[in-house]
This record gives C-alpha cells, sequence and structure tokens, in this order.
C-alpha cells in the first residue's frame, strides 16, 4: 500500500496565512461579527420572565372583569392596557441593555467597534421593518385586534432579522426563519398568541443564544 505525503513549504503556508487574514479582514469590513449569544440567552430570560407577568395580569382582569360591579369593562381594560403596555416597554428596555452590554463587551475582545459604519448599517436594516412592525402592532392595538398582536410581532421581528442578517453572523437569519414560520402558525390560531409570543421571544432567543455562545465564545 502507498501512501502519498502532501509536503506544505514554508512559502505556502505564509500564502495560506495572508489568504486567511485578508478572508478575516473582508468579513470584518462587511459583517459585524461581535453579537454575544449571551445577549440572545438574556432576552430570551427577560421575554420569559415579561411572558409570565403577562400571564398573571391577564388572569387577574379576567378575574376583573367578571365579578367587577364598580368600573365598567372599558375602564378595566384601560387600566390593564397601561399595565401590558409598561410591562413590553421594560421587557425591551432589559433585553436591549443586556444585549448592549454583552455586545460592546464582545467587540472591545475583537478589537471591533460598535459604532462603525458596518455596525451602523445592522442596526439601520434591523430596525426600519421593526420600528414598522412597532407601529402596525399598536394599529391593531387601536383598533381592537388583538388577537393579531404577537403574530405581527413575530412576523415583523423575523422580517427585520432577515433584512440585518446581511450585515452579521449567518446564525441570524436562521433564527429569522423560525421567528417567520412561528409567527404565520399564530396567525391560525388567534388565542394562544402569548405561549407562541414567549416561545418566539423567549425560548427561540434562549436556544440561539446557547448555539452562538457555543460556537464562537466558548472557547
Amino acid at each position: 500500500m502507498h501512501y502519498k505525503v502532501l509536503y506544505m513549504s514554508p512559502e505556502n503556508k505564509n500564502y495560506l496565512n495572508d489568504i486567511n487574514e485578508i478572508r478575516s479582514m473582508m468579513e470584518q469590513s462587511s459583517r459585524f461579527l461581535s453579537l454575544s449569544g449571551l445577549s440572545g440567552i438574556f432576552a430570551g430570560t427577560w421575554a420569559l420572565i415579561g411572558a409570565g407577568i403577562a400571564h398573571s395580569l391577564l388572569q387577574q382582569y379576567k378575574a376583573e372583569i367578571a365579578i367587577t360591579e364598580y368600573c365598567s369593562s372599558g375602564e378595566v381594560q384601560f387600566q390593564y392596557l397601561g399595565k401590558f403596555f409598561l410591562l413590553a416597554i421594560g421587557t425591551i428596555i432589559l433585553a436591549l441593555a443586556s444585549g448592549t452590554y454583552f455586545t460592546t463587551k464582545k467587540a472591545k475582545e475583537n478589537n471591533q467597534s460598535i459604532w462603525s459604519a458596518t455596525a451602523m448599517r445592522l442596526m439601520i436594516n434591523l430596525f426600519i421593518p421593526l420600528t414598522c412592525g412597532g407601529i402596525f402592532s399598536f394599529a391593531l392595538i387601536y383598533h381592537g385586534v388583538y388577537g393579531l398582536v404577537a403574530p405581527a410581532m413575530l412576523v415583523f421581528y423575523g422580517l427585520s432579522l432577515l433584512n440585518a442578517s446581511k450585515y452579521t453572523l449567518s446564525d441570524i437569519r436562521t433564527l429569522g426563519i423560525a421567528q417567520l414560520i412561528l409567527g404565520c402558525t399564530n396567525a391560525f390560531f388567534i388565542g394562544y398568541g402569548l405561549y407562541f409570543w414567549a416561545f418566539g421571544f423567549g425560548v427561540l432567543h434562549i436556544i440561539y443564544g446557547i448555539i452562538m455562545y457555543n460556537k464562537y465564545e466558548r472557547n
């Protein structure tokens, strides 16, 4: 049996190192590679906590509507809408704060600026569909179409991730597709929006974060 031994000269090794360095530089100039898996884990955790509190508030709302004698259902509904709104804002702030912290930390470790042109393109492409989705969701609430709020949020969030995936790690695209599938499915199961929302923004984020951490950060 004959074995062919491939010999790589020092010059060839240097060429390969140069090519890898050039490829790395091109990736860093066109993609923001400092997204942290811990950001996803914390964002998912805050979402699950928020969903738990929202479920408790929803049960209180149903009980109060059933037994109240002093307030009209419209007044009670307005009060609880305010509570849900504050809960949503608080959850978003906590998710953004933890995401900013861990991403900034990883960017410093990678010697990559979080305010680079690539990072700005990523944020712009992320927030354009996200902002439209927020306005559309408020419109649904304004018109009393509460059952479609969770599906709309999941769909627009998925579109945001797909739109931004061109400027960061390809794993974001997979998460975006999963959110889109979940949102479209939820549109056919009105009344289970909170569960779909918790799975999409909570469980999927945690799974994504764990995969990202093990894939890019663990070592």
